[in-house]
């Protein structure tokens, strides 16, 4: 039933008011609706979460009021420029350097208003009560994997379909276990990628030819005519289409460029290989899905 938290802070003075207000904004805290009457102003400042804590025994600050941010030293820098903008020589005074305390955590504290001294505090421990994401390693040891590639391009095609082989390779996967598949051109890529996800899930990942991932190489250039877009948009739908339905990761390397140019520098000569980078994608998201498979979802561990 509880909703939110506030906390009234009356500032005294109009002045006091908008240097307050000033100070807060400049600190990046999401300005709120307040209030402005003839009697009174108000301004409120939101946080993610607030807490009500009760303490027995020391103190762990110098303010009553304690704010926790995840970039400590970027806020001590803005409350540091805030204050030499508004109190010149008073600044030094008003902020204490950045110190580490017994509960595993670094603090400062600034005071924006004589009479008004706020905490700032983060975490020593980068992961401290955040969960451990679960995500897929790059082994692709005791993979299989299926190679669609278009030769429609295969100046560029060629390149991508190196770059994806020897990612496969470095990472750990057997020579026997890549099937390389050609294809006219980028169009006929879902077909060919349909057709190997449905058997692979027919047979499994190690039967009947089955594979666990699938990488998809082409290589579409802009002409004069619409026949690109239309192209280009019914590729990427069936490939998609096929990794939702079939549960079989697949990754795009399927480049959409304007130029021959673009094409050849993303295919190694300036920009990386998309090749290689899909390939590196189909080999994460094989681990990954082994994880999850494994029971590992909603098991991030905290500290």
């Amino acid at each position: 039933m509880i909703k939110g938290i506030s906390f009234f802070r009356p500032a005294g003075s109009r002045a006091v008011y908008d240097r307050l207000a000033s100070f807060f904004a400049a600190l990046g805290f999401a300005r709120g609706a307040g209030w402005n009457e003839a009697n009174s102003a108000g301004a409120s400042f939101h946080a993610p979460l607030g807490n009500i804590e009760i303490v027995d025994g020391e103190f762990p600050s110098t303010a009553d009021v304690l704010v926790e941010v995840t970039a400590l030293d970027a806020v001590h820098q803005a409350a540091r420029a805030w204050l030499c903008d508004q109190a010149g020589h008073e600044a030094e005074a008003r902020l204490t350097p950045i110190t580490e305390t017994h509960w595993k955590s670094s603090i400062f504290t600034v005071v924006p208003e004589p009479g008004f001294a706020f905490t700032f505090w983060a975490w020593s421990d980068p992961i401290k009560g955040k969960p451990v994401a679960v995500e897929g390693d790059l082994s692709a040891a005791g993979m299989k994997f299926a190679i669609v590639v278009a030769r429609w391009n295969a100046v560029i095609t060629e390149r991508l379909l190196d770059g994806a082989l020897d990612a496969l390779l470095r990472s750990g996967a057997k020579r026997a276990d890549i099937e390389v598949i050609r294809v006219p051109g980028a169009w006929e890529i879902p077909a060919a990628t349909r057709t190997v996800a449905m058997l692979s899930c027919e047979g499994g990942a190690h039967e009947s030819g089955g594979v666990d991932a699938i990488v998809t190489l082409g290589c579409l250039l802009r002409g004069e005519t619409a026949h690109y877009e239309a192209i280009y948009n019914e590729v990427a739908r069936g490939i998609g289409q096929s990794q939702q339905e079939t549960g079989i990761p697949h990754s795009f390397g399927v480049l959409t460029c304007e130029t021959l140019e673009q094409a050849l520098n993303r295919a190694g000569i300036k920009a990386g290989n998309k090749g290689f980078e899909a390939a590196l994608a189909a080999i994460e998201m094989v681990s990954l899905k082994r994880k999850l498979v494994q029971g590992n979802l909603g098991q991030g561990v905290t500290a």
